[in-house]
């Protein structure tokens, strides 16, 4: 599953589960939060001050 900005975090740890310690990394404490679940990872970046870009470089890596 190639990771992009769209990609919803729900979606992201259901098929990726080892990606969670990249966004924790990152500074996305709120993954367990049932809100985030519907989430895209630009939009949890946008809240959080986070590089959109950057993580999903490394996300995809």
């Amino acid at each position: 599953m190639k990771i992009e900005k769209t990609t919803k975090i729900g979606e992201l740890l259901e098929s990726n589960p080892e990606k969670a310690e990249l966004l924790l990394e990152a500074g996305m404490h709120c993954l367990g939060c049932p809100a985030s679940q519907a989430e895209t990872l630009e939009e949890a970046c946008e809240v959080h001050g986070i590089d959109v870009d950057e993580l999903v470089e490394k996300l995809n890596a």
